[in-house]
């Protein structure tokens, strides 16, 4: 039986690569595939605070099952070192905010 090596992965970043912060990701779940909108919180008054999306990113439901899994397996980890993340109530049903 022969076996053959997994192939070489060689990580590139396109020129259009960005890198920003997120406080907000808004997740929209269809039959195909899963949504997610990256955005930044910013208050404008005591009862209102607006949302500013910069990105969105489509997700196959297999690829989000394994974000699902690396998550949780680094928060379990990031939790062990440093304590429990505490989380305050969300706002918007779907969003992490």
């Amino acid at each position: 039986m022969s076996t053959t090596n997994p192939p070489r992965v060689r990580v590139v970043s396109r020129a259009d690569y960005r890198e920003n912060y997120a406080n907000s990701v808004q997740i929209r779940p269809s039959t195909w595939d899963f949504f997610l909108q990256f955005g930044t919180v910013e208050p404008k008054s005591p009862d209102e605070i607006e949302l500013h999306l910069f990105q969105g990113v489509y997700l196959s439901p297999q690829q989000a099952k394994a974000v699902l899994h690396l998550l949780h397996t680094h928060v379990e980890g990031y939790e062990k070192a440093f304590g429990e993340i505490q989380l305050q109530p969300l706002h918007a049903p779907g969003a992490v905010q």
